[in-house]
């Protein structure tokens, strides 16, 4: 099977997917840190394999005259429901050697209950459940391919761990990461599947019921001697429910192994039935172990750091697709008419990127160019000169684009002789070196057809300086003016704009205001995107635009570590900056009979310019925050000024972190008879701030609009009454 095949495989079942497991990542990474903070609670008991229950029972039985039952969760904590001396009830853990309550038992927050339904069936229930199971299987089919693929990429196992060439950032960190995390993601993914399996019944085995001869002995011995206590430490254990009336002989103890349940004669300890569990069900414990790290912490920190590479994953693997996608190729001239072909063998865009910028200089000059990959190698019948532009993939082969090129070139001779030139782009960090290039030159020197016009001139990690040596000898010998400016062969952002700070609020470092006046004219509005460039490459950040007065203002959240955020919160008065600001027509403010608007935290900005360029739609503003602080009060009093010009409406505000904590969906849920009508009367809602808060506000309104009118939310999209811009 061809590389080109395991990767255009690689690619599709990742588009397939992207978005369900950017949903189950994310998720992941909060489940791995809640696995990590139970294990920072100091409930666990050491040593449970030395402590038998023939030890444990007796001294409990003193603290407790009641038990009902006793249980040791993944964590290695022990939990009991008792009664004590006084007859108040006793939830809590313990230490089970002496009876201490050491903790209460909580249940696990809300937000970590709604993480983990989203994880588990995307609030779909039985459908949700089948679509994480799909798509489980297809990361475990994704990882896969990837191994091959890097497998190809190094020739082998042998050379798996070896250096990786650094062609740009994204490229390196999907290649190096991906090795890195190579068996937690298989796990992740192998796991996943098979819960999904198990659950779906898939690979049902029946218990295995065993009766055992009933002893009709009913002298009563001590709990410390019974036989099976002393076997058996609490690690074995999972449960013990204790009899309900300690004189009757119809009640047992009832003990959940691991791998079977066993019931107990109160009075003499004699096994009196067991049901074995399948392999199945030991599995599938183990499956669910090994997917949550519930019971090693040094797991869970590694199974998160793998749910947050699997984001990183997507979002590098896209990359590297766009660069070998973004250069566009005009063909003006046919193959059969071109003077001039320029094939190139390019496997991350760079090689294409420059023969490209060649080939649109031979066509302005007036020459018959074409430029075409290798492996579309044929008959030219008019060429004179063959350009061959290509890079060295793994130990020293063919990039995908030129892994037939080879075979090709000996299949179809050229009817005419011709002139060729091969530029090869590589790393002087490997052996291997523009190997490749070197093999095609000779190649090409054994045909008869073709004479060497330049000796073969390599580039190192794309220099412009190498290539523009190269650029320099070709046109002198062929007497065709080429550029040699080392600006033409740069790639670089293109429409920046240059924007004068005009105020910058330091009020609160978590939230702050920059206002921005462009320095020349320039058309934009509220809800359009400003990209910065904080490193001065091509890294953009992204902020949606309040436009008023013909100035940008950008409501920003400090991050520590945030690149963009920093940069914005650094700058200072009159201060100039490059920006590109970048037309976002499906979230303008729509003609409509009357717009709602939803936000949290700073994606409100968009919605302070809508609303004070305002004339005559009635707008109702809903908006989250997580406290009711210094810029919240800023927002009121805004919202105030605004209704008394009769710009806005209403204003509602939740605030999450407060005493009295509140949702924008709380909000919702309190006008949903507002929204209904909204909605029926062809109103639009507006959505901007997080993909979460977007996800449970369309849930609500879903809910609203199916159970008030019987349609689904779907129905307000199709019709464009639903406008979002989350992130």
């Amino acid at each position: 099977m061809t590389l080109s095949i395991w990767r255009y495989a690689h690619l599709a079942l990742a588009i397939v997917s992207s978005l369900f497991l950017l949903i189950l990542s994310f998720t992941g990474i909060i489940l791995a840190i809640d696995a990590v903070n139970e294990k920072t609670q100091a409930y666990q008991v050491a040593d449970l394999n030395t402590i038998h229950l023939s030890q444990s029972i007796p001294e409990l039985r003193k603290v407790y005259p009641e038990i009902i039952e006793i249980a040791v969760d993944h964590n290695q904590f022990v939990r009991i429901d008792a009664l004590d001396e006084e007859g108040n009830t006793i939830k809590g853990y313990i230490n089970p050697t002496t009876g201490e309550v050491l903790g209460e038992i909580k249940p696990k927050s809300q937000f970590i209950q709604w993480t983990t339904a989203l994880h588990r069936s995307l609030f779909l229930h039985e459908t949700g459940r089948i679509i994480v199971g799909v798509v489980s299987f297809i990361l475990l089919l994704i990882t896969i391919s990837g191994i091959v693929l890097i497998l190809k990429r190094q020739q082998g196992l042998r050379h798996f761990f070896s250096k990786i060439n650094r062609d740009f950032f994204a490229q390196y960190f999907h290649v190096v990461s991906g090795r890195l995390f190579l068996i937690p993601i298989l796990m992740i993914a192998l796991t996943g599947t098979y819960l999904f399996m198990a659950r779906m019944e898939f690979m049902k085995k029946s218990n295995e019921n065993i009766d055992h001869s009933i002893d009709v002995h009913t002298e009563k011995a001590d709990v410390k001697d019974f036989e099976i206590f002393k076997q058996h430490t609490l690690a074995d254990i999972e449960k013990i429910e204790f009899p309900f009336m300690d004189d009757d002989p119809e009640e047992f103890y009832t003990i959940k192994f691991k791998d079977r349940v066993a019931t107990v004669n109160q009075f003499n300890g004699a096994i009196i039935k067991e049901t074995k569990y399948p392999y199945t069900a030991a599995l599938e414990k183990l499956s669910l172990d090994i997917h949550t790290g519930r019971t090693n912490v040094i797991w869970a920190v590694i199974l998160g750091l793998a749910s947050l590479n699997i984001i990183f994953f997507i979002y590098t693997g896209f990359v590297i697709t766009f660069r070998r996608t973004k250069t566009k190729i005009k063909n003006k001239y046919k193959a059969t008419d071109a003077e001039i072909v320029i094939l190139v063998g390019s496997e991350n865009g760079s090689t294409l990127f420059f023969a490209n910028q060649i080939h649109k200089q031979l066509l302005a000059d007036g020459k018959h160019s074409f430029i075409t990959g290798m492996n579309q190698y044929q008959k030219f019948p008019k060429a004179a000169h063959l350009l061959v532009f290509t890079s060295t993939y793994g130990i020293g082969t063919a990039p995908t684009g030129a892994s037939k090129f080879e075979e090709l070139l000996l299949k179809i001779p050229q009817e005419q002789q011709l002139q060729y030139s091969v530029i090869g782009f590589g790393s002087q960090a490997y052996p291997d070196y523009c190997a490749y290039a070197e093999r095609m030159d000779q190649v090409l020197a054994a045909q008869e057809w073709a004479t060497r016009f330049l000796d073969l001139h390599k580039v190192n990690d794309r220099s412009i300086h190498e290539f523009t040596n190269w650029v320099h000898h070709w046109s002198e010998k062929s007497c065709l003016a080429l550029a040699t400016a080392p600006s033409l062969y740069q790639t670089k952002v293109v429409g920046l704009k240059k924007l004068k700070v005009v105020k910058k609020t330091t009020e609160d470092h978590a939230t702050f205001t920059v206002i921005l006046k462009p320095t020349e004219k320039v058309k934009f509005q509220s809800g359009d995107l400003l990209a910065i460039y904080p490193a001065n490459d091509h890294r953009e950040r992204f902020y949606s635009i309040c436009q008023y007065d013909g100035m940008i203002q950008l409501e920003v959240k400090l991050h520590p570590n945030g690149l963009g955020s920093n940069f914005l919160y650094d700058l200072k008065d009159n201060e100039l900056i490059h920006a590109r600001i970048m037309s976002n027509p499906e979230f303008h403010f729509p003609k409509a009979p009357a717009v709602i608007m939803i936000a949290n935290g700073t994606g409100i900005a968009p919605f302070l310019g809508m609303i004070q360029n305002n004339k005559k739609t009635p707008l109702h503003l809903y908006a989250g925050f997580r406290y009711n602080n210094t810029v919240t009060k800023r927002y009121q009093e805004f919202a105030q000024e605004e209704i008394e010009k009769e710009h806005l409406k209403t204003f509602h505000f939740a605030y999450s972190r407060e005493l009295q904590a509140q949702y924008v969906m709380d909000l919702i849920h309190e006008d949903a008879q507002l929204f209904l009508e909204h909605l029926e009367n062809g109103g639009v809602i507006m959505i901007c701030g997080s993909l979460h808060m977007q996800r449970d506000v369309e849930q609500v309104l879903d809910g609203i609009t199916q159970s008030q009118k019987g349609k689904i939310l779907q129905y307000y999209k199709d019709n464009n009454q639903i406008l979002t811009d989350c992130y």
